[in-house]
């Protein structure tokens, strides 16, 4: 199965895609200004090889050029707005209610971009090992899915309904 432009899609809300846009504003610009003040400063203490200050400011470089890219990528592939949705149906943006099988305990999760920090309850991203496995799902169904460690673990979604907010 390929991948279609729609599958890459990142659904955010205006605040989010605000939020990020502004990460991304303050990191190519006056972060990567401050970083490299910071670099020049320690490269001026001397000797590289043991210079600690230089090492931890080139790793946070590292790491600020990282963030840069995913949040490029994140915000060039992101709509504003609700994902469309049709209740009893697993997709983003939709409040899912789940047993696990051989548990008597249901969880209940956003399926939304990980991006959408803030939500009162716990966000799984689509594109995780369980999103991706109940995407497109109906109450009612299971769905299989391999845990990190290689083991298999199977869901019934018990619930799909579009989020509304806190």
């Amino acid at each position: 199965m390929t991948e279609t432009r729609a599958d890459n899609v990142t659904w955010l809300t205006q605040e989010a895609y605000d939020r990020l846009k502004a990460e991304l504003d303050h990191l190519s610009g006056p972060g990567r200004i401050e970083i490299a003040q910071k670099i020049e400063a320690a490269r001026e203490e001397g000797d590289l090889r043991e210079n600690g200050g230089y090492h931890a400011a080139k790793e946070e470089q590292g790491k600020i050029e990282a963030r840069i890219v995913q949040l490029q990528s994140i915000l060039e592939n992101a709509r504003v707005g609700e994902a469309p949705r049709t209740e009893g149906v697993v997709g983003p943006g939709m409040t899912v209610t789940v047993a696990f099988e051989g548990d008597d305990e249901e969880v209940t999760f956003l399926l939304a971009s990980r991006e959408e920090s803030g939500a009162p309850i716990d966000v799984y991203s689509p594109k995780s090992p369980l999103g991706a496995a109940i995407l497109g799902k109906k109450v009612g169904d299971k769905a299989t899915y391999t845990l990190p460690n290689g083991r298999t673990m199977t869901v019934e979604i018990l619930g799909a309904t579009a989020y509304q907010g806190s």
